[in-house]
Formats: C-alpha cells, sequence, structure tokens
C-alpha cells in the first residue's frame, strides 16, 4: 500500500518495530516518493536505535521538493476516476493543492470558519465535585426528581405521597414519583411503588388495562406521574393514566441558516487489531473530495481507542497495549481529516476517564496527546450546538441496559434508534441506578435532558440505526471495528465503516458506507 499519509508510515513503522517523532513522519509524507524515502531511512538507521528522528531523515531525503498531493489536478484532459463511495470500493482521490496548510493535513478546503458558530453546555469536565458520600447520591437524585416532575406537574393534579396518605377511600389522585419498585401481583396485575421528597406510596395497574404495556417500558429510578382512584381503604391507587416526561411531539427542531453539514462517527477502536485502517483512510480520502466540501464539522461520540483491560483477554486482541500509544495513534489517523474541520469528541467506557457517568473530558496528559488539529474534547454527556442545531451527544453505555430490560418491540440491537427513542421518552440518558450503568453523584444530575435536542447522537452498541421520536432525530452511528472474538462470544455484529452525514439546514441525513 502506498505510503501516502502520515497514518500509513506510523503504520508501516509499527509493522517494522520503530517508533518515530512527528517531525520526521511528517518530513517523509512530504516527499516525492515517500516509500523510498523510509526505506532509505530504515537502511541506514543506527542497529540500535529504535525510534526515527527528523534529523535522520533529512539526512537520506530522496527529493527536497514537497510532493503534490494526492489528487491535485493533473494536466488538461487527464481527470481521474470518481468510484463510488457508497459501495466502499478504492478511496476517492483528493482535490486538494499541496502547501496550503499545517504539514499534519493533506490540505484543507475553500471554507470560511468565520461563518462558523458552535456552544456546548452542560460540560462538567473540571467540575466534578463528588465525593461518593451518601449526602451525594440524595442531592443528585433530588435534582433529577425535580427537573423531571417540572415536566409533569402541568399534565396531573399532583400531590405529595404524605397528602395522598390522608385522603379518603374512593378520591381521585395524582402522584409524580420516582420508580423504586416493580412487581407483579399473584393475580398478574403491576404493582408500582413511586417515591418523592416525602415518602413512597403503591400503585396498581391491571393486567387487562391497555397501560399495562406501559408498565413493561419501566425502569427503576425514572421519574413518571401516575393519575387513578384510591382504594376503598386509601392504602393504594388504582392507576388509570401513566405519563413520562417525554419529549414534546410539538418540537420543532432549529436549522443552519446556510447549508453546511457534519459527519457523526462513533467507536473508532484505535488501537484493536480489528481496527479498520483502510475503512478509515477511505473516509478521510473521501472528506477531501468536492463531494465533501460541505462536511465541516466532525462529532465523534466516544471510544476513539481500543483502552486496555476493558473486557476478558482483551490484551489477546490488542495491536497497541499501550493505551497512550493507542491515543497518539488515533491523533496520527485525525491528521488525515482536513485541517479546516471543526473536531469535538466525548468519551466513551473505552476511553481513559472514569467508568461512571457522566465522564469527564480528558486530563492534561491525554490532551497534550491529542493535539491534532486542535480537536475538544468535551463530557459525556454533552449538549453541542452547531449553527443553531443542538446536538445531544452520549456515549450510550446505558443502551445495553434499556435493551436488557424492555421487550424487543421496543429496544434491541438491530434496531438501537428505538432504544434511543425510550431516552428520549423518559428524558434521561440512564435513568437506571445501580445496573450495569455506573453512575456518579454529582452535585446535580447531568444526565437529565434539560433541553429538547435536535439531534441524540450515540454510539457503544456499533450498530447503525437511526430515526425520528417527535421531531428529534435519534442516531446511533455503528463503528470502524470488525468483530473481535469477545463480540462473537456475545453475538454482537456490528455496522462498521460507516459515516452518517447530517445535513444542518435540512437535518437530512446520509449515510455513506467506506467499509
Amino acid at each position: 500500500m502506498p505510503l501516502e499519509t502520515p497514518a500509513r508510515i506510523v503504520s508501516e513503522l509499527a509493522s517494522r518495530g520503530y517508533n518515530a517523532e512527528r517531525e520526521a513522519i511528517t518530513r517523509i509524507a512530504d516527499t516525492a516518493d515517500p516509500q523510498a524515502t523510509l526505506d532509505r531511512a530504515l537502511e541506514t538507521m543506527p542497529s540500535d536505535a529504535l525510534k526515527l528522528t527528523a534529523d535522520h531523515v533529512d539526512q537520506v531525503r530522496t527529493d527536497e521538493q514537497p510532493a503534490d498531493s494526492r489528487g491535485s489536478p493533473g494536466p488538461a484532459g487527464g481527470g481521474v476516476d470518481d468510484p463510488s463511495v457508497s459501495t466502499g470500493n478504492d478511496p476517492p482521490k483528493s482535490t486538494d493543492v499541496g502547501g496550503q496548510s499545517p504539514p499534519e493535513t493533506r490540505g484543507s478546503r475553500d471554507v470560511d470558519p468565520t461563518l462558523r458558530a458552535i456552544e456546548v453546555a452542560n460540560d462538567m469536565t473540571g467540575h466534578s465535585t463528588g465525593t461518593g458520600e451518601y449526602q451525594d447520591f440524595v442531592k443528585v437524585f433530588r435534582d433529577r426528581y425535580e427537573k423531571l416532575s417540572a415536566h409533569l406537574r402541568g399534565r396531573v393534579n399532583h400531590r405529595p405521597t404524605d397528602a395522598i396518605e390522608r385522603m379518603g377511600g374512593g378520591s381521585e389522585a395524582a402522584l409524580v414519583g420516582m420508580v423504586s419498585d416493580i412487581r407483579t401481583t399473584a393475580s398478574g396485575h403491576w404493582l408500582v411503588e413511586l417515591e418523592d421528597t416525602n415518602g413512597t406510596f403503591p400503585c396498581l395497574v391491571m393486567k387487562d388495562r391497555p397501560i399495562a404495556d406501559l408498565v413493561q417500558q419501566l425502569l427503576f429510578d425514572e421519574v413518571i406521574a401516575v393519575e387513578g382512584t384510591l382504594a376503598d381503604d386509601g392504602g393504594i391507587l388504582f392507576v388509570d393514566s401513566l405519563y413520562f416526561p417525554d419529549i414534546p411531539r410539538t418540537h420543532s427542531p432549529s436549522t443552519a441558516d446556510r447549508h453546511v453539514q457534519a459527519a457523526l462517527i462513533s467507536d473508532v477502536h484505535v488501537g484493536s487489531q480489528e481496527f479498520m485502517a483502510d475503512a478509515w483512510h477511505r473516509f478521510t480520502d473521501w472528506l477531501h473530495t468536492p463531494e465533501a466540501e460541505h462536511v465541516e464539522y466532525l462529532l465523534i461520540a466516544g471510544d476513539m481507542v481500543e483502552g486496555v483491560g476493558v473486557y476478558p483477554d482483551q490484551d489477546e486482541e490488542l495491536d497497541i497495549v499501550d493505551v497512550y500509544e493507542q491515543y497518539e495513534r488515533f491523533s496520527e489517523y485525525l491528521t488525515e481529516v482536513p485541517g479546516d474541520m471543526e473536531i469535538r469528541m466525548i468519551p466513551g467506557n473505552h476511553d481513559a476517564v472514569r467508568l461512571a457517568e457522566p465522564q469527564p473530558g480528558f486530563d492534561e496528559e491525554l490532551r497534550e496527546i491529542m493535539t491534532a488539529h486542535d480537536a475538544q474534547v468535551h463530557s459525556n454527556p454533552a449538549l453541542v450546538t452547531v449553527e443553531g442545531v443542538t446536538i445531544l451527544m452520549y456515549h450510550g453505555v446505558s443502551l445495553d441496559e434499556v435493551i436488557a430490560e424492555l421487550p424487543d418491540e421496543e429496544a434491541s440491537y438491530d434496531e438501537p434508534h428505538k432504544a434511543m427513542y425510550q431516552l428520549l421518552k423518559k428524558r434521561h440518558v440512564a435513568p437506571q441506578y445501580g445496573g450495569h450503568t455506573r453512575l456518579a453523584p454529582e452535585d446535580r444530575d447531568y444526565l437529565v435532558m434539560e433541553e429538547v435536542p435536535d439531534v441524540f447522537h450515540t454510539g457503544h452498541v456499533h450498530k447503525l440505526g437511526w430515526g425520528k421520536y417527535h421531531n428529534v432525530l435519534a442516531l446511533n452511528s455503528g463503528c470502524w471495528q470488525a468483530q473481535t472474538d469477545f463480540q462473537k462470544s456475545v453475538n454482537i455484529d456490528p455496522d462498521a465503516g460507516f459515516a452518517p452525514i447530517l445535513d444542518l439546514d435540512t437535518l437530512e441525513m446520509t449515510v455513506r458506507k467506506f467499509a
């Protein structure tokens, strides 16, 4: 394979057992024949040297003139073929012209960065206050209850639990509470215990009522509202209606004022033996073509690297065993992206941050490694508003829990966006505490959807799926990692090498395949 990009040079060096300075890689890529330069550099390196230096490259450069960028216009009438990106054929040729951008990229497009506007909210990086004390948990759950109950109190004539306890039997009553218990009775009815800041109260949903199906969608610790009639002794509420905080059906999403696009991807997993480098090269090559000239934003929803010790025997599937070297390599791959793109990322469960959510962005040591194109890393989740379009970025660990707990028709790996619909309905990205999703107590609940997003972007489950729920576009963007042995063992067949491209002016989406 021709060594036409810094990332491919890095891969070639690694395959031969060498490391190299970043500047050395840049200088090799800038020659007319990178392969010849690399071969000569390695042939003349001292036998005890393991790192290729920029000074050594300078000594053996075969051509002092910068190489023409790939895809530069040739002689008149000498156009190049433009293979279909959607079928993942040979990489399309880039049309950038060398010498017009920083050395870590193959060129920038004709874009005007002054037209861009991006804001980030709900980023808790650097603001963590949780100590794990009991009062921290009380505070975060109280905050969750207050925020979500505010969306429900307008729908029902809510009374606190202690007031309902004083009401007479047969009275109509309504309660907003957090689900603390769900169980079935001997007769097959559903008994749901709701808790508010004053106490708890049992609520009975009869199995033959239409709302009985809604009970199967409930998760512990989510906030709901119920209406019904108290039993004769006043000790239980027979439920007639059940409500979720939910996204309003009337939500009207915002759009950009100009034609501009964003690529929404996740789960790159650099460092894994199954990382699909060729598909990544096709994607980044395509970003340099005229067809992608309007793609000015790249949003990555976590798991930039494979990490270390994430699942049993993971070390047997690693191509790079040091997590910091994984980030160095990822940064090299990121340099293939056009230098004029705005890049925003959040961490995932494979990244080198705490597992408990909300996850803060990277620490200073990792940020020093992740310098390519000044990419910004925010917390998981984060609310990123791009030219007026609000995008809720969440890695998606809780999707495993939603899919495991709810009926297949409501949530499945084959249709991950339907599991996302459930989170939108609950207005919380990870409602259930104490399950598979680790949650950290902070001074407030960063996982509540206080603002209705226009786009909900997740990853984690390595499946591609999208759809609209109450006018909110829900997207799970697949991955860039082929099936691992571990995934085979748990029957996960990943959708790899896809790049959803979102038109920010219309919120229409095109999914391109590069694998």
